[in-house]
């Protein structure tokens, strides 16, 4: 969501953390974490631990991270553009099974992130109607999506949990947590929107012609 879409503060949060590596930098050059509070207490301990054990970015990335912080607000906008068209057009896809998007009706949370969020990011997950090769031959047919474990840039990627991100994870575990060999996460990012579907279309093509 980022703190563009979602302020866990307002909402009565005592700490917000955030993934400055993704959208908050937004163009995949910097590793680094943020951590808000609302409470005095707190920030004094934080600051304290900041000063007296060094945990603090560099410089240079802290400039990465405020040139980026300067186009969140666009970045985010045109993210959830994209994500609800490309979602919805997945879901209406006959080679999908299920698709995971906040933003889309048919999420079970769907009332309760309008409730606690502005709108909704980049991020989209989906099932494949396959199995493990389906899934690997519609990776490797992608043309401008990227493959990548590092989501949450201006540019779109995709991954397979399975094998990549969650690998170490063993698989009954994996079958409960729905991750399975027909499980894809997309980051859609801020190209044209309909070269990003006609990209996930013709790979979907290639990937129900090798079932």
């Amino acid at each position: 969501m980022s703190s563009y879409f979602q302020r866990p503060l307002l909402h009565g949060a005592d700490i917000a953390y955030h993934s400055a590596t993704k959208y908050m930098n937004g163009h995949s050059d910097v590793v680094m974490g943020l951590i808000t509070t609302s409470n005095d207490e707190l920030y004094k301990k934080l600051q304290f631990l900041q000063y007296a054990t060094g945990p603090v970015p560099s410089a240079f990335d802290c400039y990465l991270v405020n040139r980026g912080i300067k186009t969140l607000a666009l970045r985010m906008e045109q993210h959830q553009k994209n994500a609800i068209k490309v979602a919805t057009w997945l879901q209406g896809h006959s080679g999908v099974e299920k698709v995971n998007y906040p933003g889309l009706p048919s999420h079970p949370q769907y009332e309760i992130m309008k409730k606690q969020a502005t709108g909704c990011s980049g991020m989209i997950a989906f099932w494949l109607k396959g199995d493990l090769q389906t899934a690997k031959t519609f990776l490797q047919s992608l043309k401008v999506f990227i493959l990548a474990e590092s989501l949450g840039g201006y540019e779109s990627l995709a991954e397979h949990p399975a094998i990549m991100t969650h690998a170490s994870v063993p698989a009954a575990q994996r079958e409960v947590l729905g991750i399975g060999d027909n499980f894809i996460r997309i980051s859609v990012g801020l190209e044209n929107v309909e070269d990003l579907i006609a990209d996930l279309d013709q790979a979907m093509k290639l990937a129900s012609a090798g079932k």
